[in-house]
């Protein structure tokens, strides 16, 4: 028998396990699948969000707010003295007029806010994008600090700094997505080596006929492999269609929210999704071995 002759006996003896004990088997397949589909929420999460965190990093802006008493020419002068530092890619001077009409526009329920005020309620400002090839680091850390120092700058903002903790966050929800999903993957790396101890203990009469025509050892547990690899394909298949479902159910109902859709904006790519099958087919396929490692199918035979 050459080895595709074997394989093929192997997964036909797996897909006849698998629908005699598809009980046992259906407990190991959602097993995989709950662990997969939490994994891949974390993954789906953190990746989405570090899609946005990316893009808000190509639009990152520095506002330098001024005063009260700050005039148009004064607004003018120090938007030439930002435009005139190295590595300062663009400066837009904005009045308080400006600030107001685009207040009016973002937020139109409070415009009533800032149109009956005695004085312009918004301050004017510099918004400044910064090229982080000739300006970063250290050297754009001291520019601001000059800035501050400036007569007439009562406030600088700086994108950067709140997207530097929302990278944090992403780390972290990966960790934890990495962390919950390996301890979810152990069980059910464990649930199905039991399921395929008891499914070698329910044939040890056959594999004791197996041994005395002289199988060898890879020709029993083969099908025990193939089994358990089965189960683990499975779970991915059931964890990415929960999760598909789960996300387009978010996308539908709640895509108009802020944080579902910076969390749900796009689906897992192909190979992501390759990824947690993979992970499936390896936790069923370890599960398998180790259930069968030593002297435990001998015994069972």
């Amino acid at each position: 028998m050459n080895l595709f002759q074997a394989l093929r006996y192997f997964f036909r003896e797996a897909v006849v396990n698998l629908g005699r004990g598809w009980k046992v088997s259906l407990l190991a397949v959602l097993t995989i699948a709950v662990s997969l589909f939490l994994g891949g929420v974390f993954l789906l999460a953190s990746a989405n969000l570090g899609r946005a965190i990316e893009s808000w990093q190509q639009q990152a802006r520095i506002a330098i707010y001024l005063t009260a008493e700050t005039s148009d020419d004064d607004l003018a002068r120090l938007a030439a003295r930002a435009k005139a530092q190295p590595g300062v890619a663009r400066v837009e001077a904005i009045t308080t007029r400006d600030a107001e009409r685009r207040f009016r526009e973002m937020f139109p329920s409070l415009a009533d806010l800032v149109a009956g005020a005695d004085r312009d309620p918004l301050p004017a400002s510099l918004e400044v994008v910064v090229d982080e090839r000739q300006l970063g680091g250290a050297a754009q850390k001291a520019w601001l600090e000059g800035w501050r120092k400036v007569p007439g700058v009562s406030q600088i903002d700086d994108d950067r700094e709140w997207l530097a903790q929302l990278r944090a966050l992403v780390a972290v929800v990966r960790v934890v997505g990495l962390v919950l999903g390996a301890v979810l993957l152990g069980a059910a790396i464990f649930t199905i080596g039991s399921v395929i101890r008891l499914t070698a203990y329910l044939h040890r009469e056959e594999i004791s006929i197996l041994r005395l025509v002289g199988a060898t050892e890879f020709y029993i547990r083969g099908p025990f492999y193939a089994e358990g690899l089965l189960q683990g394909i499975l779970g991915g298949v059931v964890a990415i269609s929960a999760l598909f479902a789960a996300w387009k159910f978010v996308a539908a109902r709640l895509g108009a929210e802020l944080l579902p859709s910076l969390l749900a904006s796009q689906f897992l790519v192909p190979r992501q999704l390759a990824i947690l099958v993979a992970l499936g087919a390896a936790a069923g396929l370890a599960g398998a071995i180790a259930s069968l490692r030593g002297e435990t199918l001998r015994s069972a035979g």
